[in-house]
Parts: C-alpha cells; structure tokens; sequence
C-alpha cells in the first residue's frame, strides 16, 4: 500500500496534467504579448529620438537644426 501512494504522487498522467499545461501556455502567451505590445510602444516613440542623438553625437558634429531640415 505504500509503494501505491508514493506512485501516485509521482507524476500526472490525467486530465490535470493537460489543464496546468494549458494554463501555462495561456500565460506565456499573455506574457509574450503583453511584452510585445510594450517593446512596439518603445520603438515607436523612441526611434525618431535615437536617430537624432545618433547624429548630434557623429563626427561632423552638425548642429539639431541640420538634422531636422531636409536638405
């Protein structure tokens, strides 16, 4: 009876087993997409920035008006 009841404990082999794993896999996607959303926010507000931090910081050293004109 006892080599029963250590069995048991071992693994899962059911209906539980497959809703834990489908509940993990529902809450790496959240997390995956939660992060992706974020990580999209960031990048669409901080490319313009960078760019211009980029070119103040390059060897001509061109003045921020020269960056943002066209010509």
């Amino acid at each position: 009876m006892a080599s029963r009841a250590g069995s048991s404990s071992r693994g899962r082999t059911g209906k539980g087993a497959l809703a834990e794993e489908a509940s993990t896999m529902k809450k790496v996607k959240e997390w995956s997409n939660w992060t992706l959303k974020k990580a999209k926010v960031v990048v669409h507000y901080g490319f313009i920035p960078m760019v211009i931090i980029i070119g103040m910081n390059s060897d001509p050293k061109p003045q921020l008006y020269q960056l943002l004109t066209p010509v």
